[in-house]
């Protein structure tokens, strides 16, 4: 079959001339904070190495306290190119986390959730908590010490939960403790549940973007009415295309460089009669909660403190999933979004660079 045939035979069953003329008159603002649109291209390649990766290492991973831990170290020492299957989803996967919280800052800081962008922004909300929940659920699944007292001390902080905490402990554990039930449950979200929901809400968000557009910054805005090059657009195929392109293939040579030259270690096998070694602590994109935590009262006004900064820390949750509708749309507004967006920014960098500081050997 030629190439025209084959064009022909498929352009009669899928509508593939009309999508790529819309691709051809799609274009994009262009201006001086432009670059930042790319973090969400790159947080969607990110997933799909994830998702790439993650087949393959279910191909000999076994979900069960037993065999999980073997089943990895086979990965690793056994398996043609394993060891480098694994340490590309790791890192990967904290690659992804760092991108999807550049995506939001950015996103927040150029004012992208205004009208008619709500529900763009509170999908992307979502898929941030989303890919949180797809670091918590995978971290145990090695079964190695860290990751087994880490999870153990992650699933105490919902203790914290009024009324519901206890049970929601059970929930995640599969029972009052971490045990190979909580495994098999992790496994089930990390694999199944979560991707499941991801997916949908990745399809959504695209969907949402390309109907509404990329948004252009108020200041951008005002500038180009003065000033008409402030503000241009550039056709999404090739150039935006070919651009995003680029930023994709510089982070899959930083991932291949960090999988290379440093492995994701395995550790040593978990033993919950074993007393929790020294340090332990979750993730890192997880410390400034954790750290936050810490520094959080027994008792305030009569209230639990743990309780009251994991109430206060689920308001603000809800209080970003909900901005679009509670945020102002003058410029007064957008200052003060921004100079909120920055203190959190700050503050969540200083607790987590305090966890890393008292950690330390």
């Amino acid at each position: 079959m030629s190439q025209t045939t084959l064009r022909s035979w498929l352009d009669e069953r899928l509508p593939l001339a009309d999508l790529i003329q819309t691709l051809r008159h799609k274009t994009i603002p262009h201006h001086r904070h432009s670059a930042w649109y790319y973090f969400g291209g790159v947080t969607l390649f990110l997933f799909g190495i994830q998702v790439g990766t993650g087949a393959l290492l279910l191909l000999y991973y076994r979900p069960s306290a037993s065999e999980a831990y073997e089943s990895v170290q086979f990965i690793t020492a056994r398996v043609p190119f394993g060891w480098l299957i694994r340490s590309i989803h790791a890192w990967a996967a904290n690659l992804m986390v760092a991108g999807a919280f550049a995506h939001f800052f950015s996103v927040l800081f150029l004012h992208a959730y205004r009208r008619p962008r709500e529900l763009t922004w509170m999908s992307g909300v979502l898929l941030l908590l989303l890919t949180l929940g797809f670091g918590f659920t995978g971290y145990l699944l090695p079964w190695n010490e860290v990751s087994f007292f880490a999870t153990r001390v992650g699933t105490d902080i919902a203790t914290g939960v009024p009324i519901v905490g206890d049970s929601l402990v059970r929930f995640m554990r599969g029972g009052d403790d971490v045990t190979g039930a909580t495994l098999t449950r992790l496994f089930g979200f990390h694999v199944a549940i979560l991707p499941a929901i991801t997916t949908a809400l990745v399809g959504l968000h695209l969907l949402l973007v390309q109907r509404h557009g990329m948004s252009v910054p108020p200041s951008v805005e005002r500038r180009s009415v003065d000033d008409p090059t402030a503000l241009r657009s550039m056709p999404f195929l090739p150039h935006f295309l070919l651009r995003d392109l680029f930023a994709w293939t510089a982070v899959l040579a930083l991932m291949a460089a960090l999988a290379t030259f440093y492995p994701w270690e395995l550790g040593t096998k978990a033993d919950a009669f074993a007393p929790a070694p020294a340090g332990i602590r979750p993730e890192w994109y997880f410390l400034w909660a954790f750290e936050t935590l810490k520094y959080v009262p027994p008792s305030i006004a009569g209230i639990d403190g743990e309780s009251l900064a994991v109430v206060t820390m689920g308001l603000a949750a809800l209080g970003v999933l909900l901005l679009p509708f509670l945020a102002g749309h003058t410029p007064k507004a957008h200052r003060l979004i921004l100079w909120v967006g920055v203190a959190t920014l700050g503050f969540m960098t200083l607790m987590t660079a305090l966890s890393l500081a008292g950690t330390a050997p």
